[in-house]
């Protein structure tokens, strides 16, 4: 690992270790598993003076003038009545493209069924939905970012999940890569779980500062807490949540969710080299990578809002059925909310389950939305052109070349 004198970078210090597994092992692996390892000690940056590369200051200021940009053009998209809708959306790209980076994939379809209840509990359909959740509530918890905030995001996210023992820190050792018995050839190891809390507080001091460009701080946040690595499992989708939750509390975003992690995801190779790069001691890195992904995602968001739209005004065209039908109130939701049943249309939009049943049948008649799964009332309806525009969206995120 690269030493540094900057003040950004990590320390480290050695730590007893013990080894608890019952896993039969080779003598090369019992070789490799020593009686102590070496922890990070990450640095105290609550009052630490950021000095940024001039060029990528400027881009980061430049995103962050797009970002505000973007959250502004939605107002003139779609009447007022319908913009919640679209913002909904890029709510949940944003959480479905942060949950990929971690590995954990699903399809807009399956993503759509797992909302209303249509997938198996603890699939990945499940734990992106989780996700999406976890995203609102980082939103909702951004006027005050906390250590108790921080916690209550951890817990939407992953929650049902023992293993990461939601909405607790961590109280055990924790390493990134490596294998799994020890952590002496991982490629990171995070802070000594008694050094979590400290830094978390220390890391909430720097969120609540005013001096420092806001994507600039919002990026170096998120390494930092990366470096912290505070979770038993999760860290990565918290870490980003919060990006969100700044981005808000500084009033860059009131209407929408800026994919971020969809522009992440073009280059996830950049984004860890960034995260090692910060730990050594540059801030620089992912100051960059996180204005590079800003521009990527606004232009992969503004292709879906445009995608959206034009399936809106064909819905509407096909539709016959007076405008102060029940069915017109209901067709916006369709665009964040994609798979539907009778019963949530009753439960959204206080119809009784003969008008919801009609509205169904409605939206049926024009090619709206067609069965998925179910049977009799528990029949689950599709929109799939709004599922193929999100599947859209989630290739062009992968396939894009920074």
């Amino acid at each position: 690992m690269m030493m540094t004198d900057s003040p950004w970078a990590v320390g480290w210090e050695t730590l007893p270790w013990e080894s608890r597994s019952t896993v039969p092992q080779s003598r090369t692996q019992r070789a490799s598993i020593r009686s102590t390892y070496e922890a990070a000690v990450p640095a105290s940056i609550a009052g630490l003076g950021v000095t940024i590369d001039p060029a990528t200051l400027a881009a980061s200021d430049d995103a962050r003038a797009e970002i505000s940009r973007f959250d502004a053009e939605l107002s003139s998209m779609l009447p007022d009545t319908e913009i919640a809708p679209l913002a909904a959306v890029l709510l949940r790209t944003e959480s479905a493209s942060s949950s990929q980076i971690e590995n954990i994939t699903a399809g807009a379809k399956a993503l759509a069924l797992a909302e209303v209840g249509a997938a198996k509990y603890g699939s990945n359909a499940t734990l992106v939905a989780a996700n999406v959740d976890a995203m609102q509530r980082a939103i909702d918890l951004s006027a005050a970012l906390t250590p108790e905030s921080i916690l209550e995001i951890h817990e939407a996210l992953t929650h049902g999940q023992s293993h990461a023992d939601p909405g607790r820190f961590r109280t055990q050792p924790v390493w990134i890569g490596g294998g799994a018995l020890s952590p002496h050839k991982a490629a990171f190891v995070p802070p000594h779980y008694a050094r979590v809390e400290p830094a978390i507080d220390d890391l909430c001091v720097f969120i609540a500062r005013t001096d420092i460009p806001l994507l600039a701080q919002a990026a170096i946040a998120h390494a930092q807490f990366e470096t912290i690595h505070p979770f038993n499992d999760g860290n990565g989708r918290t870490g980003r949540a919060l990006v969100h939750a700044m981005l808000k509390q500084a009033g860059a975003t009131t209407r929408a969710t800026v994919p971020v992690s969809a522009g992440l995801l073009a280059d996830t190779d950049s984004y860890f080299a960034a995260l090692s790069a910060y730990r050594d001691g540059d801030p620089n890195a992912i100051v960059a990578r996180f204005a590079e992904a800003a521009f990527a995602a606004i232009g992969n968001g503004r292709q879906l809002a445009q995608d959206l739209l034009a399936i809106f005004e064909t819905w509407s065209e096909s539709l016959t059925a007076r405008r102060t039908a029940a069915v017109w109130n209901v067709l916006p939701t369709l665009l964040s909310h994609p798979a539907v049943t009778s019963a949530l249309i009753q439960r959204t939009s206080g119809l009784s389950q003969p008008a919801a049943d009609n509205v169904i049948t409605q939206l049926r008649n024009a090619g709206i939305v067609t069965k998925a799964t179910g049977k009799q009332r528990y029949v689950v309806w599709l929109a799939t052109d709004v599922t193929t525009a999100l599947d859209e969206f989630a290739d062009r995120a992968r396939r894009r070349i920074q």
